[in-house]
């Protein structure tokens, strides 16, 4: 499956971005879709999740309310809203996505064998 990750940028303190990943390449019917972050220094950060079928998310310590994700399933899109920015979540942003993952395992980078490219989101005034 191949996922490519769209709609960073920059934006103030307190505003809000969407992010997309568009899934190709094969049905992801039985995937859980998840974004991860990373910034300069840091390892990567497990921000959200959804599986595909059923729709049962994941989030990240701290991170529910701030950010939700979500799926449009006739788009093959999950999303990320993200609202009340913070310059601490500048990082890039990676959607990833694996089958058969139970849900301890969300939050676990190294359960992921796809990856997007990456979108670069800054939060700065």
């Amino acid at each position: 499956v191949q996922l490519q990750a769209s709609g960073g940028g920059w934006v103030q303190p307190g505003g809000s971005l969407r992010l997309s990943c568009v899934a190709s390449g094969r049905t992801i019917s039985g995937y859980v879709m998840s974004w991860f972050r990373q910034a300069p220094g840091k390892e990567r950060e497990f921000v959200a999740g959804m599986r595909w079928t059923g729709g049962t998310t994941k989030y990240g310590d701290s991170l529910k309310g701030q950010f939700t994700i979500s799926r449009d399933i006739t788009k093959n899109t999950v999303y990320l809203q993200m609202n009340s920015l913070k310059p601490e979540d500048t990082a890039i942003y990676y959607c990833a996505a694996q089958s058969g993952l139970i849900y301890s395992m969300f939050d676990i980078p190294s359960s992921y064998g796809h990856w997007g490219q990456g979108t670069q989101v800054t939060v700065s005034s």
